[in-house]
């Protein structure tokens, strides 16, 4: 990627980005200038959407692609759940299997399963279960030792 900058002594602040493709670290850095760093660009059936990261209830992977559920629409979006968690590591997002990942600002309500697995009850009333392998360092996050 060529990077042009240019220092102006008088006129208004302006930001050009020429593309072939509409790649992830393009739409972050398009993000990031448009003031949206708590939104991520995810792909619908009608094209390129910006939501917002509170909007998600939790984001999944299926076949080698990440999808983002909110309470009434889907989006397919970049990357991995890994690279999701390394980006957004705010501890708003907790993975709760090898597939998914939770907003638990988003869980209504949790209840204790058979083999020390979770059953979150997220908006909407969607059950997420917890595996066994993150269920105590998710009790680990809601004593708040983490």
């Amino acid at each position: 990627m060529k990077i042009d900058i240019q220092k102006i002594d008088s006129g208004e602040d302006s930001v050009v980005i020429r593309y072939k493709e509409l790649t992830r670290d393009l739409n972050r850095i398009i993000g990031i200038l448009q003031g949206a760093d708590d939104k991520l660009w995810g792909k619908s059936d009608t094209g390129s959407e910006l939501i917002k990261l509170e909007e998600i209830l939790y984001i999944e992977s299926v076949d080698d692609k990440l999808f983002a559920y909110t309470g009434n629409k889907v989006l397919k979006i970049d990357g991995t759940l890994n690279s999701f968690m390394t980006d957004f590591d705010d501890g708003t997002f907790f993975r709760c299997s090898k597939a998914m990942v939770i907003n638990v600002n988003r869980v209504e309500a949790l209840k204790s399963l058979s083999s020390n697995r979770i059953d979150a009850t997220i908006e909407g009333g969607e059950h997420i279960i917890i595996s066994r392998r993150y269920a105590s360092d998710f009790r680990r996050m809601l004593r708040g030792d983490r």
